[in-house]
């Protein structure tokens, strides 16, 4: 089960912060665009979504490709209907990886298995939303951080 807890922090004020408490013990604050001192509710789900997707997509990369990552992010950007409740209509994904020897494919095919299969944000989100996924490759080119490079000679 998951649970979430948000209250009101300062009761006999006009502002909308909040205190969120998840399930898990984690704090954080919740704010509207006036206040500034937390995230709007609806940017946790675009946060939620490119977590759930990074952490399929890493894990996938790493254990069923054994691909040499270096550095990986994912950047969600998210359009809302106009009228509420303004739910995201249409994502834009974009995967960055970074690393030696990284296989297009495999990518191709992790992301994949996320947005069809394990990512359950995107599940819900997928309801009212199109999606449409890049990805790109940065090629890592420091050689003492490739594990298949060869051990320097020692002077």
């Amino acid at each position: 089960m998951i649970s979430a807890k948000v209250e009101l922090t300062q009761p006999l004020s006009q502002q909308r912060q909040f205190v969120a408490r998840t399930g898990s013990e984690h704090h954080l604050l919740l704010d509207d665009a006036a206040g500034g001192t937390g995230p709007k509710p609806i940017e946790l789900v675009a946060v939620g979504l490119a977590g759930c997707t990074a952490f399929d997509v890493i894990t996938i990369l790493r254990q069923k490709y054994h691909q040499k990552i270096t550095g990986y992010e994912v950047r969600v950007e998210a359009d809302q209907a106009e009228r509420p409740p303004q739910v995201f209509t249409a994502i834009r994904i974009h995967h960055v990886v970074k690393g030696f020897e990284i296989d297009a494919a495999a990518i191709e095919q992790a992301i994949h298995l996320s947005e069809e299969k394990y990512c359950s944000v995107g599940a819900m989100v997928q309801k009212t939303a199109s999606f449409h996924t890049t990805f790109e490759i940065v090629a890592e080119k420091t050689d003492w951080l490739n594990p298949a490079a060869p051990a320097a000679a020692k002077a």
